[in-house]
């Protein structure tokens, strides 16, 4: 099974590269490779000269507030090229495997949303991500949306680097408290994606939009104070107390592009359809953790 994996330097595609080794001949590219999104005519060229059973779409215009003043590369990014890897998808029977966001979701509520749910996203981000799902499922090709949030690696930047830099510089760190979701590995999601990828070619009747996430929820202060607590008793040198960890909303922290307070997702239709149980959220960042500490 040939498997062509676009966005393989992002933290998801590098774990991708990983874990597809194992189901296929995967050939892994970048933008500079051929795979650049942004270019529709030489992304379609690269895709039929490739002519894989399977595409994995690991990039994606990702810049949040960016996009509020970039619309039309965002748009070209995550919804122009996902639709035409979903028409040449139909054209020749490949599986496409795309990656969506809870950015789709207008945030409201506390309930976790299912697959079915109305969206509503709030940013040009969440408007340009639904519109590639929407393109996806429009074209008829066989395909595996994954809505997943809060990805990190322990590859690249993330959140709890960020937080362990800070907390070790400052006496005092300001985080949101009122934004709720899931940390996810994309070490998770890359090992969750090739399953369900080998399931579904076998029985198409799985193909689907799927919420991939880790179990449990936590909010960016609990989060943080996790991360930084956890880095303490292993003897990192941190400089904030943890009374001095403080809880603000997310009005207090104003950005171009709104985020959505509930980021929670179902993950149960994967669970079920697939016979997988999803780690705490914890178990995953404390891997990472030992990875970088």
């Amino acid at each position: 099974m040939k498997i062509l994996l676009l966005g393989k330097n992002g933290q998801l595609g590098w774990e991708l590269q990983r874990s597809l080794a194992v189901v296929g001949d995967v050939v892994a590219l970048d933008r500079h490779e051929g795979g650049d999104l942004a270019n529709r005519e030489a992304l379609l060229a690269t895709v039929q000269a490739i002519a894989p059973q399977v595409i994995v779409n690991a990039a994606a215009y990702t810049a949040v507030d960016k996009a509020e003043s970039d619309v039309e590369m965002a748009r070209s990014i995550n919804a122009h090229a996902p639709a035409l890897l979903a028409i040449e998808a139909s054209r020749t029977g490949a599986l496409l495997v795309h990656y969506s966001t809870d950015y789709v979701f207008d945030g409201s509520g506390s309930q976790p949303r299912h697959e079915d749910a109305a969206i509503g996203p709030l940013s040009v981000y969440g408007t340009t991500k639904a519109e590639g799902e929407d393109a996806i499922r429009t074209s008829g090709c066989q395909h595996l949306i994954l809505r997943t949030s809060w990805v990190y690696a322990a590859r690249g930047g993330n959140f709890a680097k960020t937080m362990l830099r800070l907390a070790r510089e400052r006496e005092q760190l300001k985080v949101i408290a009122d934004q709720i979701g899931a940390p996810t590995g994309a070490d998770l999601l890359a090992d969750l994606s090739t399953h369900m990828l080998r399931a579904a070619r076998a029985n198409p009747a799985l193909t689907g939009t799927y919420h991939a996430v880790a179990g449990g929820e936590t909010s960016w202060h609990a989060y943080a104070c996790f991360v930084i607590e956890y880095a303490r008793a292993r003897g990192v040198d941190i400089k904030v107390a943890a009374d001095q960890i403080l809880a603000i909303p997310t009005s207090d922290y104003p950005t171009p592009a709104a985020r959505p307070l509930n980021s929670r997702l179902d993950t149960s239709k994967l669970q079920q359809r697939f016979g997988l149980t999803l780690p705490p959220w914890q178990r995953g960042v404390e891997r990472m953790l030992e990875e970088i500490l």
